[in-house]
């Protein structure tokens, strides 16, 4: 069963067309990567999912329930999780408040009830520093919990960002160019972390990436956009050999077989 459907999802950023009817379906528990041409209209679904962007027409629905009713502020409560192609973390907070700060959907405290020092506000925070603690292990980041974000390598900063969209105990997380600026050891590492979010978090992955060995090698389905349309989809091994994706992307078959190698 899908637990995000797309349907006939259309954004116009005046006279341009941005999306063109999209549709395709995420089944639960798959990682599926979403691939195109700068401009394809990749970055603006990922903003329609998260209520970024209010498209002109379509629907889109998590779990069956209507996202685009949500207000943006809601989202990450309904479970779904985030990370940017551009770095969105607090540089001067240390890593692991940036990851505590990614648990706040999911707590109760308010302004007056922290003023006030009220006991269970204790033990949320105690709860909320356990969760954030744990993802950091996960994710091998424990021994820079307690520095800053800034001055941190590259790929540690991607990872402390994935931290933090996991604090939220996401269903599905929208991962943008997560191999963007990594070296080719940091990738094949990226692939591992992936299916180990999917498979030991339970958490399902729709992938925004540039890289094709890492789309190629971790996707069970592929969706491909271009100038907006839908123009493929399906296992991996089917979308490189299409030829509207070699022509509109890929190049040409011999680089396809040599990106995937």
């Amino acid at each position: 069963m899908p637990i995000l459907s797309v349907r006939d999802l259309t954004v116009r950023f005046g006279g341009i067309i941005a999306l063109d009817s999209v549709s395709f379906d995420v089944d639960e528990g798959q990682i599926v990567g979403l691939i195109g041409p700068n401009g394809a209209g990749k970055t603006t679904l990922f903003n329609c999912l998260s209520r970024l962007y209010t498209p002109a027409r379509g629907e889109v629905l998590f779990d069956g329930r209507a996202l685009l009713e949500r207000p943006a502020h809601r989202i990450a409560e309904l479970g779904i999780g985030r990370t940017f192609q551009n770095l969105a973390l607090f540089p001067t907070l240390s890593v692991l408040q940036n990851v505590m700060v990614g648990v706040h959907c999911r707590t109760r405290s308010d302004f007056l009830s922290n003023a006030l020092r009220l006991g269970w506000v204790a033990r949320e925070e105690a709860a909320i520093r356990a969760r954030a603690t744990e993802i950091l292990a996960f994710l091998d980041l424990e021994d820079v919990a307690h520095h800053p974000a800034a001055g941190l390598p590259f790929g540690t900063l991607k990872r402390v960002e994935l931290a933090r969209a996991l604090a939220a105990s996401p269903r599905l997380l929208l991962v943008d160019e997560p191999a963007s600026g990594l070296n080719h050891e940091e990738v094949a590492a990226l692939a591992k972390l992936l299916r180990a979010i999917r498979d030991a978090r339970r958490v399902t992955v729709l992938l925004v990436e540039h890289h094709m060995g890492l789309v190629m090698q971790v996707s069970d389905r592929v969706v491909v956009l271009d100038f907006g349309r839908k123009i493929a989809e399906g296992p991996p091994v089917d979308v490189q050999r299409n030829p509207d994706v070699i022509r509109a992307y890929l190049g040409t078959a011999e680089r396809v077989g040599a990106e995937t190698r």
